[in-house]
């Protein structure tokens, strides 16, 4: 047993390299599954070197065996194929490095391939991937397309070859990458990414030509899968033939078949255009034609109107009503006037028949004291006071005298 380590008493590294060692060894044999990369078969060597790589995670370790094990018979050992190891973890002391011995390795098989790639896709559906409501429209008729596709690949030409007869404006932005083998994913994820940076592509069209289940393998890679969710450009995929289906078809805005008819799906046919533009000038044409007729014929229609034909005519048959309305005004205005001079004259003798004036005429006086106030009452009246007597003709100025005959009178 070695002694726990401290500061005064640390471990040396051959120390911790041996215990390290030895922890990894009590691990035992694993069953590891992943994807072979790197694979280095040198001359007659008994050891046989390859890289198991885990696709979804972006990891691998180092993996060595013996020739007989890589070359069991049945077992076609080649990069990019899925096999399952049996392997017991090693630390190399003297390298201080970690690797897989190999005693076993079995070859994934289709329907296990095909089982995965199952599971994979109920996880991502059940993420919400997959749904309709995250699918993009395709832009109508975009001026920059970006391709991500095999340099010098019959689907490379498909598409350009398609897209330019049918739109001759199109331009193409293409990123060639690896279709086939156990870097095509990241290849292709690599080309993705740089066509959804560049602010010019409208939509991105993944295409490759058909091929095996084990060929179209990198397009159901779960990693693809995510970047194409992820991006914020319109994605187009067309992967193999009509008939197969990987799971970037699924989480793609649109999956076309083959190609040929991506190239149909992202832009018009310019044939099909100018004539759908021609019949609307032509609809628009006839609907403008027969709107002007209709105008000038209700032009025609108006102008042949009397009113319109002659505008004086309905001038002289209103004079002869301003005429009878003039003639009426000037009756009842003179009709109403001759009524108030009645009625003045009325109102004129009655106020002369209630004048006091009409009362001093029939010889009646009105005597009044020097401050304008009338006399009723001879008691208040004093001796030598002055009075005004007022007659029809006008006034009198007079003196009180009273007489003894005058009071007696009274009396």
């Amino acid at each position: 047993m070695t002694t726990p380590s401290s500061p005064e008493a640390p471990w040396p590294v051959r120390t911790v390299a041996r215990k390290i060692a030895d922890w990894i060894g009590r691990l035992g044999e694993v069953w590891v599954e992943g994807q072979v990369a790197q694979l280095s078969r040198r001359g007659g060597a008994a050891t046989v070197f390859l890289t198991l790589r885990d696709p979804a995670a972006d990891l691998s370790i180092p993996v060595t065996c013996a020739r007989d094990v890589a070359d069991r018979p049945g077992l076609e050992l080649t990069e990019g194929a899925r096999v399952i190891v049996r392997a017991r973890p090693d630390y190399y002391v003297a390298r201080g490095s970690f690797s897989l011995r190999a005693t076993e390795i079995r070859a994934v098989g289709l329907g296990e391939l095909l089982a995965r790639i199952e599971r994979i896709r109920r996880l991502l559906a059940a993420e919400g991937l997959f749904d309709a409501a995250r699918k993009r429209p395709l832009p109508f008729a975009p001026a920059v397309v970006g391709l991500v596709t095999g340099r010098e690949s019959a689907a490379e030409r498909d598409v350009l070859v398609t897209a330019r007869r049918r739109w001759p404006a199109v331009r193409f932005e293409v990123h060639h990458c690896a279709v086939q083998g156990v870097n095509a994913a990241a290849s292709v994820m690599d080309g993705l990414r740089r066509l959804d940076a560049d602010p010019d592509v409208e939509v991105i069209v993944i295409a490759r030509g058909g091929g095996s289940v084990e060929d179209l393998l990198p397009f159901s890679d779960e990693g693809l899968v995510r970047a194409i969710a992820a991006c914020r450009t319109p994605v187009v995929t067309a992967v193999g033939h009509e008939t197969d289906t990987t799971l970037v078809d699924h989480v793609a805005d649109v999956r076309a078949a083959t190609p040929t008819d991506a190239a149909h799906r992202i832009v018009p046919e310019i044939g099909e255009q100018r004539r759908l533009v021609e019949g609307l000038r032509a609809r628009a044409r006839s609907l403008l034609g027969s709107r002007l007729e209709q105008q000038d014929r209700w032009l025609t229609s108006v102008r042949s109107r009397p009113v319109l034909a002659d505008p004086a005519r309905l001038l002289h048959g209103r004079v002869d009503d301003v005429l009878a309305l003039r003639q009426r005004g000037r009756r009842t205005v003179v009709h109403r006037v001759e009524g108030a001079e009645r009625d003045l004259e009325h109102a004129r003798a009655r106020v002369a028949a209630l004048s006091p004036a009409a009362t001093l005429q029939r010889g009646y006086a009105v005597v009044q004291r020097s401050d304008g106030s009338l006399v009723r009452d001879p008691a208040v009246v004093a001796d030598d006071e002055r009075l005004q007597v007022r007659v029809a003709g006008g006034r009198l100025p007079v003196r009180v005298d009273r007489h003894p005959a005058d009071e007696e009178d009274q009396t």
